[in-house]
């Protein structure tokens, strides 16, 4: 069990017989008439150790001086009620005579019934090893070093990680806007027309805007895409915008006007018809001007052409052979190219157009 060594008293070993005072109000050994009437004789050994109880209104020296004068050969006094195991060290000048140590009240108590239940006590003191402190010192400078450590390193990973997510959605955001910018010069190079009383738009027949699906009036501010299709412009700016291609078609207009919004990783290669699909054909788009305007002819076209359209461009092919469209406005062509690998013959043109018309 631990106990604690005075500040004035030797620090020797010492063992022998606990010896309670004579009556239960001299516990405390207050009085200078307290005697120790169950101790052995003196020059007896090992000799015998005082039990003495903390308080009664004298001084540690005066109980431990008064224990020496009686023969004993060390005194051991226990703490206040209620302070369990707690002990504390003892300052008592003038009374350095025999070894005087503390021990806790639970344990003092216990050995006081045990004393007064008739059983003989014996009591060894020895000398403990000094608590190391400079190892304590050392254990929580390496904890507290590592713990240090441990949130710097976190929080220069989270600072890091979140430096770098900041300039990827700046670069990003940064991007993005000159993509939009691009694109939004881009679209203004389309053609721009106001409708007027009489044109085939705003007629019977005419069509209504795919966007907002209202047919088209004379005053109407209207965008003719690359693919002849027209919407009003306050409808299809902001649809290009978000979507770039048109609504009808499909067909990719910013792609076609030099803006690509979007980067696919990779596409499938179309096959020609009726081809052995060890090697792909290539396609190519091809532009005609006409009257200032630039019209591509696109892989959704034909779909949205109606079967009387189509009906008359066969009629119209076959009784003009020559490559001469029949109206005034440019028909879609229809062209593949044989990629270099199946055409040992290349040497100059990039590609060899067969154009129908």
């Amino acid at each position: 069990e631990s106990g604690l060594y005075g500040l004035d008293s030797p620090l020797q070993s010492a063992e022998g017989l606990l010896v309670l005072p004579d009556s239960p109000d001299a516990f405390n050994a207050c009085s200078a008439l307290t005697n120790f009437s169950g101790a052995p004789p003196a020059g007896g050994s090992p000799g015998w150790l005082a039990l003495i109880q903390r308080g009664g209104g004298c001084s540690f020296a005066d109980k431990i001086r008064l224990a020496a004068e009686r023969g004993a050969a060390a005194a051991v006094i226990y703490n206040y009620r209620g302070t369990g195991n707690e002990v504390l060290p003892m300052s008592h000048h003038g009374a350095e005579k025999i070894v005087a140590i503390m021990i806790g009240n639970l344990k003092g108590m216990e050995i006081l019934r045990q004393i007064q239940s008739g059983m003989k006590v014996t009591m060894v003191i020895e000398v403990g090893k000094k608590r190391s402190l400079s190892m304590n010192i050392f254990t929580i400078l390496f904890i507290s070093v590592s713990f240090f450590v441990v949130a710097a390193a976190t929080v220069g990973c989270y600072v890091s990680y979140s430096a770098r997510r900041l300039i990827i959605a700046r670069a990003q955001s940064r991007e993005q806007r000159q993509l939009r910018a691009r694109a939004k010069k881009a679209i203004e190079q389309m053609q721009l027309r106001t409708l007027k009383e009489g044109d085939k738009e705003t007629g019977p027949d005419g069509d209504s805007c795919v966007v907002c699906f209202e047919q088209f009036k004379p005053n109407d501010v209207i965008r003719v895409l690359t693919c002849n299709h027209v919407f009003h412009k306050t409808c299809i700016d902001p649809w290009l915008l978000e979507n770039g291609t048109c609504p009808l078609c499909k067909c990719d207009i910013l792609k076609v006007l030099g803006v690509e919004m979007d980067v696919e990783p990779w596409s499938e290669p179309v096959q020609a018809p009726g081809s052995s699909g060890q090697r792909p054909l290539s396609t190519v788009t091809i532009v005609n001007e006409e009257d200032n305007l630039s019209e591509t002819a696109s892989s959704g076209y034909d779909s949205v052409q109606g079967p009387d359209e189509s009906a008359q461009e066969a009629h119209a092919s076959s009784e003009n052979d020559n490559t001469r469209p029949v109206s005034g406005e440019s028909q879609p062509t229809a062209v593949t190219v044989v990629s270099h690998g199946d055409n040992p013959g290349f040497e100059e043109d990039e590609t060899q157009v067969c154009e129908g018309r």
